[in-house]
């Protein structure tokens, strides 16, 4: 298969409308279908169920779909890498969410800028979830992520720091006064339901929960009664007066690891991770 052609079915099967995919693929109508019939001729499979009113996916199409994206994102990730290796000035590109792990990305940097082969580290502060995808892009050469949050199937990786989880309820909420709560106990909370955060496409999960989309949003929410959230337990130094706190121990820890690609060559983020480990 040739990227053009993955690039093709990808607007098609995101689009679901050949004249809208031809659109914004800048190309015209015909020679967009005659594509699409022919990776289907040579893959032997039917990829789209066609109708004279719409068309869908089929099974087998749904699973191109998800390896043509990421075959697509190695492809670009390839050539940005290819491309800061030429630079005729050495760095990297560190994404991490902002706000999260503030101290250890602290110390790492400072560590890092020690070392005398250190090169210019340009950081990315990203919203949640964005880290993980600047990093399969090819965007950011290291991230540093969060389980069980991010997902770091397919990078190679190492665990930094493990901590426990609290809920973040407004001061003066009848259980802001608790211990602890248990997990049941915070999802039973109607009044305060937990936010919904965007999934990689954009889109969000249902429930009665707020869409939010970063950090200082969903504290502001929290202020105003209309949501509690779970939260790494260092994040309470970032909290306001306005704000509870209250352990959860039977939540899920949260583990920050520093992620790269299984296939980096880079020297620069050997050492940075080298640091990493050792701080």
């Amino acid at each position: 298969m040739e990227t053009r052609e993955l690039r093709y079915f990808v607007a098609v099967a995101e689009e679901l409308h050949f004249g809208r995919a031809a659109q914004r693929l800048a190309i015209a109508q015909p020679p967009l279908s005659r594509a699409i019939q022919q990776l289907e001729r040579r893959l032997g499979v039917d990829l789209l169920h066609r109708t004279a009113r719409a068309i869908a996916l089929t099974k087998a199409g749904a699973v191109l779909l998800e390896e043509a994206r990421l075959a697509l994102e190695a492809v670009e990730a390839a050539e940005r890498r290819t491309r800061r290796a030429a630079a005729d000035r050495p760095g990297m590109v560190l994404a991490t969410k902002a706000g999260a792990s503030t101290e250890l990305l602290s110390k790492l940097l400072d560590a890092y800028a020690a070392d005398p082969r250190a090169v210019a580290v340009e950081v990315m502060l990203c919203g949640p979830g964005e880290p993980e995808g600047l990093l399969r892009k090819g965007r950011a050469d290291v991230a540093l992520l969060h389980r069980p949050y991010d997902l770091t199937a397919g990078f190679d990786t190492e665990d930094l720091h493990t901590e426990q989880q609290v809920v973040v309820l407004p001061a003066g909420h009848p259980l802001a006064d608790r211990s602890h709560l248990s997990m049941a106990e915070v999802n039973a909370l109607t009044d305060l339901p937990l936010p919904r955060w965007p999934r990689r496409d954009g889109s969000y999960p249902d429930g009665p929960g707020p869409q939010v989309r970063d950090h200082t949003q969903l504290t502001q929410l929290i202020a105003l009664g209309r949501a509690c959230a779970l939260m790494p337990e260092s994040l309470r130094t970032q909290l306001r007066h306005d704000h509870a706190i209250v352990p959860v121990p039977d939540a899920p820890a949260v583990t920050t690891v520093i992620a790269w690609p299984p296939h980096s060559t880079s020297q620069a983020v050997a050492n940075l991770v080298r640091t990493a480990i050792n701080l």
